[in-house]
Parts: C-alpha cells; structure tokens; sequence
C-alpha cells in the first residue's frame, strides 16, 4: 500500500505535493477548469492520463491541463520500472465566467463576408498547426512572467452572446496597452509562428514552451524575433497594436497545451517544482 500525502480542497481544486512510499510524485497548480498542473516524477517512471502517455523529461518533468469547461473525471497514473503503481483522480473544479448579452447588433455583422470566413479558417489551421507541434523543451516547468505591465482588461473564460446567439468564449487574458508598448517572452522558447496580418488577430506569434505547452500573442503592430528563432523568458519579443479585429491597442495572451486551452492566470500563479 503507497502512503500518499496530498494537501487538497473542494475538488482537488489545489494540489502541492504529493508523495508516495516507493513512487516519488510532486504536483504544483489548481485542478479546475482552465487550470494548469505541473509534475515531477523519476524519468524512468510512465506518466499516463486518461490512458495517454505524457512526456517526461530527463528531469522528470511533465505537464497537463484542463479546457474550459471540462467536467470530466481524469486518472492520472504513475508507473514505475518494477510494475507498481500511483493512480490519482483529478476532478476540475467548476467555475462561474463572465457573461456578457449585447442585443440589437446589425444582422450584416453578425452574418460574416463569405471571403473572411474562408481567411479566418486558413489562419485557424496555421495555428492548429503551431499547437500540435510538440518538443523535449522543458522551458514549461520553470514558470512564466507575465508578457507586459498593462492593466487587465479581459479574462479568460468569459463570453458575449448577440441577440441572444453565444459566441465564442474568451480564452486569454486582454491587457491594456498604447501602440508599440513592449511585449516580453513569458518563458523561455522557440518561435513556431509569426503571421502579420490574420483576420481576427491580426499580427499573430506563438512560442513553443515544450511538451506542447504554447504561448499565443494577438493583435502585435510588430514582431522583432522569427520562426525558429530562440528567445529567452523576459526578452522583448514584439510590440503591443490593434491589428485584426481589435477595437483598440491591446495584446491578447493565450496559454494551450495542444489543443487545451487554459487560463493564464492560473499559469503565472503556478510554481516551479524545485
């Protein structure tokens, strides 16, 4: 029997650490929705949740997360060389976000131009592609910094409906900025991405963070760095605009694992394992 020491609340919403006899198990973030969760385990030891093997790095470092609006239970499994075992069930806390109804909108806005749906579906696969990419960076397991000191203005998880019709949730934090406000690397990373001119977020880049861990930066009036290039957490990587379908200047940051996207802010209050 593994003796396991966890200091958890409502959910499992927040894990530290946990520890088992034979299988040494570190946990850091929040299990809720949008939540980020980073581990540390031996190297030598399978990581598998839901069934799929996680990567882990020559440090034992591996990562998850959960989307939005996810209710699901998960099982996270710790397996060592000689065959024993630390399964854990990770249930996401549910959170309330912010709704916003706006009624009265034209019907021409809310039916887009044919030849824009077929340019934001372009841009959409660009970037599909980016977050799929996946690296033995661990850039991901030493924490991240907020990109710029702007006022938070949009939070992750929060929606407009349109005479009544939902449109898709926000998925990044909005910060408040003037026009070539600098935008800095939130950890270290490779650039995967770095598109001028997308419909809906204009001047687009996306940094690789490792283990499928990616930062996105919308609406930039300029970028100072390239694909394949390495950039170092806290580096000026581009400037803050109001490209695309910005109202104004502002950067939107985005955090996914693959295809997961999680809230930023539960990111940056996530601690490194030492």
């Amino acid at each position: 029997m593994f003796k396991m020491h966890l200091l958890i609340g409502l959910y499992l919403s927040c894990i530290t650490n946990t520890y088992a006899e034979d299988i040494n198990i570190k946990l850091s973030g929040e299990v809720k929705q949008g939540g980020y969760i980073l581990g540390k385990t031996s190297p030598k030891n399978l990581v598998k949740l839901d069934g799929k093997i996680l990567d882990v790095s020559s440090s034992g470092d591996f990562v998850l997360g959960f989307s939005r609006d996810d209710k699901k239970n998960h099982t996270l499994i710790i397996t060592n060389p000689e065959g024993k075992k630390v399964t854990k069930t990770l249930i996401p806390k549910v959170r309330q976000y912010k709704i916003q109804r706006v009624e009265g909108i034209a019907k021409k806005i809310m039916q887009p131009n044919p030849k824009a749906v077929t340019r934001a579906k372009l841009d959409s696969s660009q970037v599909r592609a980016a977050r799929e990419i996946t690296s033995n960076l661990t850039a991901f397991s030493k924490g991240f910094i907020a990109p710029i000191k702007g006022t938070i203005t949009g939070v992750y998880g929060s929606q407009r409906y349109y005479n009544g019709k939902p449109k898709s949730p926000h998925y990044g934090l909005d910060y408040a900025g003037d026009r070539g406000d600098p935008v800095k690397a939130p950890a270290d990373g490779i650039v995967t991405l770095n598109v001028s001119d997308m419909f809906y977020s204009g001047g687009t880049m996306i940094i690789d963070h490792g283990h499928g861990i990616t930062s996105s930066f919308l609406h930039l009036s300029d970028s100072y760095v390239n694909v394949g290039d390495k950039v170092k957490q806290g580096e000026i990587i581009a400037a803050v605009g109001s490209s695309g379908r910005a109202t104004g200047p502002h950067l939107d940051w985005r955090i996914n694992w693959f295809q997961i996207r999680l809230d930023p802010m539960l990111v940056l209050k996530t601690k490194p394992i030492k």
